[in-house]
Formats: C-alpha cells, structure tokens, sequence
C-alpha cells in the first residue's frame, strides 16, 4: 500500500481510471435524473440518493469479484458466427432496457392520457423507479469494472477510482436532476441520449464497437445547443416581463 502511494504510475493510473469512470458515470446520471423526475419530493431525492448509493455498491461487490468477472468474457453462446459471453448478453439486454424505457417515457410525455394514468398510480411509482435503477445500475456497473481491470493491475487504484468517481456523480446528480426536471424539452433530449446509449450497449455485446468518443461528442454538442435554448428562452420570458 506504501508503494502506491509513493508510485507516480499509480497516482496516473488512478487519475486515467477515475476520469474514465466519470465518463462511464454520465449514462447513469442521466438514466437516474429521467427516472427521478417523474415522482414528487422528496421521494425523488431519496430515489436518486439510494439509486447512486446501489451503483458504488454493486461496483465495489464486482471489483471484489474479478476472477468470476474475468470468466463472464468466455463465449457461453455463438448466434450467427458471433461469440456471445455473459458480459455480452448483459450488455444486449440491458441496452434493449434502455431503447425500450426511453421509448416507453418519450411516449408518455407526449401522450397526455398516458401522463394522467401513470400520474393515478404514484403509489407504486418510488418501488418501481428503484427496481429500475437497480437493473440498469448492474448493467452500468458491469461494463464500467470490466473496463477498470483492463486498465489496472491494482485493486487499490480500482476501489479508489470507482469511489472518487461515485461520490463526483452524487454531487452532480442534484443540479443534473433538476435541471431536467424544470425543463422538458432537456428530459426529451436526455430520453434521445439514453436511446443512444442503448444501441451502443446492444453494438458493444454483438462484437460491433461504436467508440464512445463520438457518443459523447454527440451529447456534449446537443447539450450545449439546449443550453443555449434554455438562456434564448429565459431571456425571452424576462423580456416579456419587463414590457
């Protein structure tokens, strides 16, 4: 232990891994803001504190799993000359997760009706938006791992990066899920990247990369254009008022 510290490659190592695990983060802040958004407080701060708490959780549980976690990359299943492992086959069906509930939240928030029956059973709404964080934080937590033992050696570095990271995603959660709660047509686009991130989760366990690179740019360009929106349209408003 004395020796990482003292180790400049374990301090750039724990730097590289725990800047990747932010990154790798940002899918599931936003998975959680959309969710949270649609039940009342203080509901919503509790699901969105136990939906973070359960992703630092099941990262450390993974970490603490590496020889069973390096065995899911062995091909279990072989569909059309493609070598499926079980890390793939959990990648495909929580990318298909993914497409079909943003699908599924895109539709009820243009669909009024929709909006009013979810709306009548709020009472079950907090259990299923936690079953539904916990689904996709395995999903999350799984890729973001495997990712982290390709890139150290160290359980150490690992541990230290996953909870860095989680604790900068329990900071950003709030403003983020506020954000998209004040103002629907930002939910709207983080329902887009959530679809997005789930074709790239379905491509990723059919053998078929899509580098996050350009998913990420595409989010980081979309965003900037809806913030620039979101001021066009408070500089309106204030306009109006003024008159």
């Amino acid at each position: 232990m004395i020796e990482l510290l003292t180790s400049p490659e374990a301090w750039a190592a724990l730097l590289t891994l725990t800047a990747l695990e932010i990154v790798l983060g940002i899918d599931n802040v936003i998975f959680i803001s959309v969710l949270v958004s649609r039940i009342p407080e203080p509901h919503a701060t509790r699901a969105r504190q136990i939906g973070l708490l359960l992703a630092l959780v099941f990262r450390i549980v993974l970490l603490s799993l590496l020889v069973w976690l390096i065995g899911l990359t062995e091909p279990v299943l072989t569909v059309k000359n493609v070598a499926l492992s079980w890390r793939d086959i959990i990648l495909i069906a929580g990318g298909m997760f993914l497409i079909a509930k943003a699908t599924h939240e895109i539709h009820t928030e243009i669909d009024a009706f929709q909006h009013g029956r979810e709306e009548r059973s709020a009472a079950n709404a907090f259990f299923w938006v936690i079953m539904q964080i916990i689904v996709i934080d395995i999903v999350f937590s799984l890729d973001s791992i495997i990712t982290a033992i390709g890139m150290a050696q160290d359980l150490e570095i690992m541990v230290a990066a996953v909870v860095i990271a989680c604790v900068i995603m329990y900071v950003s959660s709030g403003p983020v899920a506020r954000f998209v709660a004040e103002h629907p047509t930002t939910k709207m686009l983080a329902l887009a990247f959530l679809v997005l991130i789930g074709v790239a989760l379905v491509a990723d366990g059919f053998k078929f990369h899509i580098p996050r690179g350009y998913i990420y740019f595409a989010i980081t360009f979309s965003a900037a254009v809806e913030f620039f929106n979101v001021l066009a349209r408070r500089n309106r408003r204030k306009a109006k008022v003024s008159k």
